[in-house]
């Protein structure tokens, strides 16, 4: 196993913050979800981490286990009319997902950062390459 080239958790928290993984000034993303090329405060190329569909299996493994399975637990869920509780709980489900889903993208690229992986590690770390 590689060693940690940079601090990890001081990293993961400042991806999580939407800030650059190495400095914490620079802003991660331009748009929602669309990473910077490079970091305006520190000039790190933020393109190279990547992050691919692990923040979204991540966000809804996060949702799913932490929102979604203690919902069932209560009877409401089960005795009231599916016209009003799916409204009530999709809507408020949907919103935590797409509010949890870029500080985990950011987090996520804050750990690529921490662990040295770059875009262009992606032969290792496939199982395609297996012959």
């Amino acid at each position: 196993m590689s060693e940690i080239a940079h601090p990890l958790l001081p990293s993961m928290s400042r991806g999580l913050k939407g800030r650059c993984p190495k400095c914490g000034q620079g802003k991660l993303f331009w748009k929602y979800l669309k990473v910077n090329g490079h970091c305006e405060a520190c000039d790190l190329d933020l393109a190279r981490y990547p992050a691919d569909d692990g923040p979204a299996y991540l966000t809804i493994l996060l949702v799913g286990h932490l929102v979604v399975a203690p919902l069932l637990f209560f009877p409401i869920v089960w005795e009231s009319s599916p016209v009003y509780t799916l409204p009530l709980i999709l809507i408020p489900l949907a919103a935590i997902t797409l509010a949890l889903l870029p500080r985990v993208k950011g987090a996520w690229i804050g750990m690529m950062y921490a662990l040295a992986v770059k875009d262009t590690d992606a032969h290792l770390h496939t199982a395609d390459a297996v012959e």
